[in-house]
């Protein structure tokens, strides 16, 4: 199953089309039930997702690969190997777990910072230890990856969507395939705006009225949904190996796995962009 389970929405408020806010420990109980039938084997979450883990180590998460990742180092972090251990064993207390399918660094860009290659070290020794099967990090875009490219990482979380084709563009998708990585794509729906109505989206949008009205008609024409088109697109790609998807119910997770295979029309070139200022949320203003 290509699909793996976001939980930022079990831990907070997320997503520029959320209207339920963040989602309750039934429901969460409920969602990792339905994951479990639905062949869904990972969960991505961090210790930035406000109490994510704690919520999913008490709905039990045993069966499940989890990932997690590493907060951004703050600059009085001396020691980023004692930093680093206690943070995988709170995660791990957390979650009620005694090891994670993967580790990610949350700003990889640390890695570039003084102690930079202790930190490295750090991620290498949690796995050696058997806490980790899996180090990588979770970038922005290809620009991280050409800065990290010394590293060796065993999986990669990165962005990619029918707007945001840097991965595959770069080549880096490609390239991370060859090197053997696994690649995690998050971002499928852009925060929830390639979903969302016209007459739904906030006004931070309006500069891209015209590709955004192109999207809409693009998927018109195939007869598809918004979310099978998403969906099927990155589903098209075997170099990726997940898709990272939150939902807010039980349902969702079902319209999510019954979309993903979806057959999907190749993406015009005028719907592809490099803006930042769209593709990127965290630059955002809404």
């Amino acid at each position: 199953m290509k699909v793996a389970l976001g939980t930022v929405q079990f831990g907070m408020e997320y997503g520029v089309a959320n209207t339920a806010g963040r989602v309750s420990s039934t429901s969460v109980k409920e969602i990792l039930e339905v994951a479990r039938s639905l062949g869904v084997d990972t969960l991505d979450t961090a210790a930035a997702y406000g109490d994510s883990e704690q919520v999913l180590g008490n709905a039990g998460v045993g069966s499940f690969n989890v990932i997690s990742k590493v907060p951004p180092r703050s600059e009085n972090i001396d020691c980023p190997t004692e930093w680093v251990q206690k943070n995988v064993e709170h995660s791990l207390a957390n979650l009620k777990s005694d090891s994670l399918y993967g580790l990610m660094l949350h700003r990889p860009l640390d890695l570039l910072r003084p102690n930079g290659i202790e930190l490295y070290d750090a991620l290498l020794s949690v796995k050696k230890q058997g806490l980790v099967e899996k180090i990588g990090v979770s970038v922005y875009g290809p620009e991280d990856l050409e800065n990290l490219a010394a590293f060796a990482f065993d999986v990669v979380q990165a962005p990619m969507n029918i707007l945001d084709q840097r991965l595959k563009n770069s080549g880096w998708l490609a390239r991370l395939n060859k090197l053997g990585t696994e690649i995690h794509v998050r971002s499928a729906f852009l925060q929830g705006l390639l979903l969302m109505p016209e007459d739904q989206r906030p006004t931070y949008f309006q500069p891209w009225k015209t590709l955004l009205a192109d999207y809409q008609a693009w998927i018109e024409g195939q007869n598809l949904s918004p979310l099978q088109v998403c969906l099927g697109y990155l589903n098209q790609y075997p170099e990726i190996n997940k898709i990272v998807v939150g939902v807010e119910t039980a349902s969702q997770l079902r319209e999510v796995v019954s979309a993903v295979g979806a057959p999907v029309a190749s993406v015009p070139e005028s719907i592809q962009t490099n803006d930042l200022n769209l593709i990127n949320p965290a630059l955002w203003t809404l």
